[in-house]
């Protein structure tokens, strides 16, 4: 993306779809070099929080490699100025054989075309 690249429902949906290919590469090439991403989970307020590209990709691999058959499905997204919101149901099995099947979202913030912010957030199954 261009640094005047605007910020449209069609780039959340070519995430998405990078995502449920598990390509790595295409999902960075969105990211900022500034980049951080909240996960769910964590000791902190905010879950787990990678910070630069290089953790960004190492938390995404690790998600990958936990859940190998992860996908997004179900999937909406809108946006608001440089913001937007993708909300989704996460479908996988865990290296351990576990299914996992929970709703979710996303909430991003870009800059200049690019993710600097990504903010997930799951729902609690029990």
């Amino acid at each position: 993306m261009s640094s005047d690249t605007q910020v449209t429902v069609e780039i959340l949906k070519e995430i998405a779809e990078a995502f449920n290919r598990h390509d790595l590469d295409a999902i960075m090439e969105f990211f900022a070099d500034d980049c951080t991403m909240d996960l769910p989970r964590g000791s902190a307020p905010w879950g787990t929080r990678y910070t630069g590209k290089a953790q960004v990709r190492e938390g995404l691999a690790s998600r990958f490699a936990g859940i190998p058959d992860v996908h997004y499905g179900d999937d909406q997204h809108w946006v608001y100025g440089n913001r937007g919101v993708s909300e989704w149901l996460l479908t996988g099995t865990t290296t351990a054989g576990v299914r996992v099947q929970l709703r979710g979202c996303d909430h991003w913030e870009f800059r200049d075309g690019k993710i600097v912010r990504k903010d997930s957030y799951w729902k609690i199954v029990e």
